[in-house]
């Protein structure tokens, strides 16, 4: 019998972007990759909000499920899962190159004054000149081009003002942070982080470190973007 995933994308992708990972689950799971509101198909809904996502999330998902987020996905994937109306439903936790946001108060106010500025610039570009402008974050270094070419087209489904928006209400500096309610989950948690993303790697440890029942896969020769560059081994640690 099929089982229910839930997955949710990063910051700048569409649920498209795990097409294949879902491809690689074949039919050992039902999954359901919504487009979170300021991205894709959901640009115009408002307001771009964590309560308003987590509503979207709670309406749509299975009774019961396994939960996976990619980055900006993780972190709304620890915030669900720590939600009345979404934690008893969640089975279990993938998480890949995801934080529970940044701990000390000086720092996520910096990062939100930071993203409302970044916010302001997008919406006067192109969905061109934003992809492209995107495509250089450092952390997004040494993708392969097969993979890095099916980002931008995944990218570009998006539309400026939904970034923003999504910039505004789901960035780092927005959303609060969870360090001190990691303790709280009671399912397994499956940290996945590339090889070559040190930053989400030590991320990964310390977060391990503080969750009841975790376990930390890095993943040989990727990035930031595990399930792009390796959607087989992503599916099978899903599964």
């Amino acid at each position: 019998m099929a089982r229910d995933v839930v997955l949710l994308h990063g910051f700048t992708h569409t649920g498209a972007s795990w097409d294949p990972v879902v491809a690689a689950l074949a039919e050992s799971y039902r999954a359901l990759a919504p487009d979170i509101r300021g991205h894709g198909s959901a640009s115009a809904r408002e307001p771009v909000s964590l309560d308003a996502v987590l509503e979207d999330l709670a309406e749509a998902a299975p009774e019961r499920f396994t939960l996976v987020g990619y980055s900006m996905g993780g972190r709304i994937a620890l915030h669900a899962a720590v939600a009345p109306a979404l934690g008893p439903r969640i089975d279990r936790i993938v998480l890949i190159g995801a934080s529970p946001g940044l701990a000390d108060p000086a720092e996520r106010a910096a990062r939100r004054a930071s993203d409302e500025r970044l916010a302001d610039e997008v919406e006067h570009m192109t969905i061109e000149e934003f992809a492209h402008r995107w495509a250089q974050t450092p952390v997004l270094a040494g993708q392969p081009p097969e993979v890095a070419a099916a980002i931008d087209a995944d990218r570009r489904r998006n539309q400026p003002m939904g970034l923003a928006r999504a910039l505004r209400g789901l960035g780092t500096g927005a959303l609060p942070s969870l360090w001190e309610r990691l303790g709280d989950l009671g399912v397994p948690v499956t940290l996945v982080v590339g090889e070559r993303d040190g930053k989400f790697r030590a991320i990964a440890t310390e977060m391990a470190a503080e969750l009841p029942q975790a376990s930390v896969a890095v993943i040989p020769e990727t990035g930031h973007a595990v399930h792009l560059e390796a959607p087989g081994r992503v599916a099978e640690l899903i599964s």
